[in-house]
């Protein structure tokens, strides 16, 4: 699953010479938290609500006002985990993508891409989960990923969360289309990474085991 197979066509760009008023409305009308702007069809940047919470005239255009990420985006054949690590590092719901030539083609929408992604058939006797925790600097979505594939399952779905407990570490939870987890735990731990639970729906579970994976099933499916 690839970038340019998961444009939201519902979401439009705004242009350098929209007003702020405008944009304050689409972002209303949308329900997002950033929109992607554009100039001559190349890609801008993100405003928000709070780029234009204080401007002095709902004229003003959007050229005249600072915004940022601009550096946020991916090429169309970028990879899903890509995205979502795109994402969170910069704790954004849409990410624009960028075709061969660099020129603007649409955004991703973060949760309707974990949406989708999620509804891959998993039965519960079926699939697994791993709970990760980690240094926030040792995060790579992308390259656990791999390691996981390397194993012969896949990521179908991954949420990230600041431990409560730790407040520099965070958790990420990967929920796989393997029972199997033996090797992939391995894998992770040999490369450093820490389990801190993992959950099998191949074998039998005590009455809150089953209670607490099936939690993180429907948490999951988002």
């Amino acid at each position: 699953m690839i970038a340019e197979d998961m444009i939201n066509q519902m979401i439009p760009p705004l242009k350098v010479t929209d007003s702020a008023g405008k944009a304050a409305k689409w972002l209303d009308e949308f329900h997002v938290g950033q929109l992607p702007v554009i100039e001559n069809r190349r890609y801008r940047g993100l405003i928000t609500e709070a780029d234009i919470l204080d401007v002095d005239s709902t004229e003003k255009l959007l050229a005249n006002i600072p915004f940022g990420f601009a550096d946020v985006h991916v090429q169309r054949d970028q990879h899903f985990y890509n995205i979502i690590e795109m994402a969170v590092q910069n704790k954004v719901q849409l990410i624009p993508v960028l075709d061969d030539r660099h020129d603007y083609m649409g955004v991703v929408s973060v949760s309707d891409t974990l949406a989708a992604f999620g509804e891959t058939p998993v039965a519960v006797g079926l699939g697994g989960i791993i709970v990760l925790t980690m240094d926030e600097r040792d995060y790579s979505l992308s390259q656990i990923s791999r390691y996981v594939e390397e194993n012969n399952a896949k990521v179908l779905s991954a949420h990230v969360a600041r431990d409560e407990n730790e407040p520099y570490k965070i958790r990420l939870t990967l929920k796989l289309n393997t029972p199997e987890l033996a090797s992939i735990v391995a894998t992770l731990e040999r490369f450093g990474y820490t389990i801190s639970a993992q959950f099998s729906g191949s074998s039998e579970l005590g009455e809150d085991e089953q209670d607490r994976y099936d939690a993180l099933l429907k948490y999951l499916s988002l």
